[in-house]
């Protein structure tokens, strides 16, 4: 809890805080509260803490997978609200992490570690896998969705996000040769849960071609799904649906 508040003050700008009642796609009805304008992150639930992102994801997820109660579902992490809201609900929830010092498939505590690159699982394990904000830190983004593709089953769908733009093009900002990484843009670096504020290296910047990534990986009927953002503050946010 100490280190929730420590991030809202280090986002805070106090004079453009502001609250307004709605309606969460996890949660129900709540407040919403804005930390400040110009960061999609800093508007949350009050309820689950939910970002727009995560809300973004679980309004599509609801409405594409209305039996997922029944559905064999694979989540690429391991803690947040999209996590917990589908913990919660006592599904066939399989969950990773990815663990810089634990070989994929070991366990670090409780959770299992796996490389998106190279996972563990057998084909046709899963009826739905999802993730948030995973893939632009991917070194070897086209392989990671290969190998999703390879563990859903015949007709399963594969939901995520994914910071993405209107530009046609997706930039490479540096990739990964020989374990050497090699810088193509500035380097550009995210906040990450396990490794801290600024930890997590930015391998491109996706553009509307992602589409056509995802069919080379084997996708059929790739879509991308604007969900309208359940505050008056904007904040639209993309969800790409992949099926298989």
């Amino acid at each position: 809890m100490f280190g929730v508040i420590k991030q809202a003050l280090r986002m805070m700008k106090w004079k453009e805080l502001g609250m307004e009642y709605g309606k969460c796609s996890m949660c129900g009805k709540t407040l919403f509260i804005k930390l400040r304008n110009d960061d999609i992150h800093a508007i949350r639930c009050i309820r689950c803490r939910a970002s727009i992102t995560s809300m973004a994801l679980a309004s599509v997820f609801k409405k594409l997978v209305p039996s997922w109660e029944d559905k064999e579902i694979y989540e690429l992490s391991s803690r947040g609200p999209f996590f917990n809201f589908l913990h919660k609900k006592g599904i066939h929830l399989t969950y990773s992490e990815y663990f810089d010092d634990v070989t994929p498939g070991a366990y670090k505590g409780a959770v299992q570690c796996q490389d998106v690159q190279e996972l563990t699982y057998g084909n046709y394990s899963f009826d739905v896998c999802t993730c948030t904000e995973v893939f632009e830190h991917v070194p070897d983004d086209l392989k990671g969705f290969r190998e999703i593709y390879q563990v859903l089953k015949p007709g399963g769908v594969f939901l995520f996000t994914v910071p993405l733009s209107n530009r046609k093009q997706t930039i490479e900002r540096a990739r990964l040769k020989e374990g050497k990484v090699i810088y193509l843009e500035r380097p550009e670096y995210h906040d990450d849960h396990i490794r801290g504020v600024g930890a997590v290296l930015c391998y491109r910047n996706y553009g509307l071609d992602i589409v056509e990534k995802l069919s080379q990986a084997g996708f059929k009927n790739t879509e991308i799904i604007l969900v309208k953002a359940p505050t008056r503050w904007g904040y639209n946010r993309r969800v790409v649906v992949a099926r298989k």
